[in-house]
């Protein structure tokens, strides 16, 4: 299926080879060489306990990210990964004051970025988009830096401002001086909220900075009210599902909102998050969603759509593509034996999570995906 990757992080989806193979170059000492156990090292699947666990992670692969030909050479082989899974347009995040530990500049940090990007568009014709991030954890003023290198990067495939970083102690609202900036120069803008905090953080996100997305939103589902505000307007959700269940945001799959958010009618997008730290695909989300979930094909087109939507691209761009992946879609069609199969074989492991209908629905003509809601 022709997908989105709207919630993804350079410094987390680096390969692991890659890592080894800099590390030589630079001369930056690793933990260990052998890239079996560097993955165990970096892979948050068995040994993460919260968000800030997770992070530790990023250590490791940040100390081979402080040079231009690496940022080059990551953020093409991440374009490269997204591609030959079906990601037709990606939005690459990154904080560039991550990256100035080699003696970098800013601007030079974002160049080299957009060269890998535009290299991988070249090569492949993905499209992409970059979003920068201020980090929760760093001074307001880090964060207006950040902004600004957004409005000097605005029309050069920059496309919107992120706050990441521990959500704890570290609240939105400290860093609405960079939002102001943003909104005030009509820039997109997006925030992680309501995974390791409770829903007063995406209303922060939302209300005091003036968030057009939220990333996460995993604990949106304890407050009413803001659910529904967010549905109303929507306001896109940028879930990664496993992700989420790696720090521990939810206790497991049957405990995660995301089918209740999609059955609800909240405008979900499915992302990976980080490729390596989680070991994910779009592709493998969509089907753990499928296989925990039993989310049928059309809802998973429904789904793919809303990421298009979701997307951070001008308006009159969007519906062009629209068109273009709502016909590709409509191509596909669900094996005639397939559904029943997969259910029968998984009808009893979903440890409460739901459960998959047992007869194939019939398949249409014409496709059934929601392209308005």
């Amino acid at each position: 299926m022709p997908k989105t990757d709207l919630h993804v992080h350079l410094d987390g989806s680096i390969r692991i080879d890659t890592i080894v193979d800099l590390a030589k170059k630079q001369g930056v000492a690793l933990p260990t060489t052998d890239r079996d156990e560097l993955f165990k090292l970096i892979y948050a699947g068995d040994v993460c306990e919260s968000l800030e666990d997770y992070l530790k992670a990023f250590n490791i692969t940040l100390s081979v990210m402080q040079t231009r030909d690496s940022l080059v050479r990551t953020a093409y082989e991440l374009c490269e990964d997204a591609w030959a899974e079906g990601v037709r347009y990606i939005e690459v995040r990154y904080s560039p004051i991550l990256h100035t530990h080699g003696g970098l500049g800013l601007a030079d940090i974002v160049e080299a970025v957009l060269e890998g990007l535009r290299m991988a568009k070249r090569d492949f014709g993905i499209r992409y988009g970059v979003i920068l991030c201020g980090i929760r954890s760093m001074t307001p003023e880090t964060s207006v830096r950040m902004a600004e290198l957004c409005l000097a990067y605005k029309s050069r495939h920059v496309v919107g401002f992120d706050l990441a970083g521990a959500e704890v102690n570290n609240p939105a609202k400290t860093h609405r001086d960079a939002f102001r900036l943003i909104l005030k120069n009509n820039i997109n803008c997006t925030a992680h909220a309501g995974e390791a905090y409770g829903p007063e953080s995406i209303a922060q996100a939302i209300h005091y900075c003036g968030a057009h997305r939220i990333g996460h939103g995993t604990r949106l589902r304890e407050n009413g009210d803001l659910l529904n505000y967010v549905n109303d307007h929507r306001i896109p959700l940028e879930i990664c599902v496993s992700s989420n269940l790696q720090t521990k945001a939810v206790t497991g799959w049957h405990s995660h909102p995301v089918d209740f958010y999609v059955d609800y009618g909240l405008r979900v997008t499915i992302n990976t998050d980080n490729r390596l730290v989680t070991d994910t695909t779009v592709s493998k989300e969509l089907w753990l969603c499928h296989k925990q979930f039993g989310w049928d094909l059309d809802r998973i087109k429904n789904v793919v759509v809303a990421g298009w939507k979701s997307a951070f691209l001008p308006h009159r761009e969007k519906v062009d593509v629209l068109k273009e992946v709502a016909a590709e879609l409509a191509t596909i069609e669900a094996p005639a034996n397939g559904r029943h199969a997969e259910a029968t074989r998984h009808q009893g492991d979903f440890d409460g999570a739901g459960s998959i209908a047992t007869e194939p629905e019939p398949v249409h003509d014409q496709p059934t995906t929601d392209i308005t809601r």
